[in-house]
């Protein structure tokens, strides 16, 4: 192969390589100059590996050097670990700045792992920093005060205003703020229903307060409660007398229901008397209508004769007589005896 020919193929693949190499360093010489002139110790090779990883390396540059700006030491593996995972870096080295600022006990792993499950880890440092106030309930979700009801039937409607910080131990898993709302009304319909009056609670609402904090309510939860104050209460409707009034109405009712039982109870057995009677008074005819058999049988075999039979029809009209004077119900009885 001719020499001359090797020579140039050498030749145009160097140009090649130093084109590549060239476009690589103006791309990189930027960001390569400004994490050199901030010691954040992050190599050229680092830059063009990150760049083949699909990382972006203009966050990650910048993330460590606010972090070696603010004396936190992070690798940057660890950052690019983090971004490959989804998370938020620059969320992640600010809340760790804003917590070595406020003498709190935070570090990239705890951080990293806050970020990653779904939880915004600066905004956690913030409330652990500055605490904020929950209202309970929640107006948001259409209740405005916490009803409850004291021993003598009054009720009462209570406001509560709940001042909580984060804890960052805890913040994973840990349960959220409609828990800690959930609990403190509890806690509140407790201690109204425990009260003898509601005089003695309108008396002393702190004591609410006191009884609700006492019950460690932030257990299990991603805050930490530092104080539960009652913002309003109000009297409201007398539950007790009302359920008494209830009571009454369904008792009045239950009675009425028993009675119209009664009444038709005695109106049936009426009825069911009338019909005896009428069965009583059709055997009484039944009887009856045997009488002239039996006295013509009394003819035939000769046990009655003529003078006794006008001797009975003479009976019979002097009764019929009797009865007519009497009245008319004692001359149908006589009718019917005829």
């Amino acid at each position: 192969m001719d020499p001359k020919a090797i020579m140039a193929f050498v030749l145009v693949v160097a140009i090649i390589i130093s084109i590549v190499i060239l476009i690589f360093i103006l791309k990189f010489l930027k960001i390569y100059v400004q994490a050199w002139a901030s010691k954040a110790n992050i190599t050229m090779a680092s830059l063009i590996g990150m760049w083949l990883r699909k990382v972006n390396t203009g966050t990650i540059v910048n993330t460590k050097i606010a972090a070696i700006k603010a004396g936190i030491m992070i690798s940057t593996e660890e950052l690019e670990s983090l971004y490959l995972a989804g998370g938020d870096v620059m969320n992640v080295v600010r809340a760790l700045i804003a917590a070595d600022k406020a003498n709190i006990e935070l570090n990239f792993k705890q951080a990293a792992g806050i970020d990653l499950a779904g939880r915004d880890i600066f905004s956690a440092v913030q409330t652990s920093v500055n605490p904020k106030v929950i209202d309970a309930p929640d107006p948001a979700k259409g209740r405005v005060t916490v009803d409850a009801v004291a021993m003598d039937g009054i009720q009462l409607k209570a406001k509560a205003r709940v001042t909580v910080r984060t804890n960052l131990d805890q913040l994973v898993g840990g349960a959220t703020e409609e828990t800690i709302i959930a609990r403190v009304g509890e806690g509140i319909v407790t201690t109204i229903g425990s009260a003898i009056t509601h005089k003695a609670v309108l008396e002393n609402p702190d004591s609410i307060s006191q009884k609700v904090l006492g019950k460690g309510l932030d257990s299990g939860t991603a805050f930490e409660i530092l104080s539960i104050d009652i913002a309003d209460i109000d009297v409201g409707e007398n539950i007790g007398a009302r359920l008494q009034a209830d009571q009454a109405e369904a008792d009045k009712r239950v009675a009425q229901a028993k009675a119209e039982e009664r009444r038709a109870m005695a109106v049936a057995a009426e009825q069911e008397m009338k019909a005896r009677v009428q069965e009583m008074r059709a055997k009484v005819v039944e009887a009856e209508a045997e009488v002239p058999k039996a006295m013509a049988e009394a003819f035939r075999s000769g046990n009655l004769g003529i003078m006794d039979y006008y001797k009975m029809k003479n009976i019979n009209s002097d009764t019929s007589m009797r009865n007519s004077i009497a009245g008319p119900g004692q001359s149908g009885q006589s009718d019917t005896t005829k």
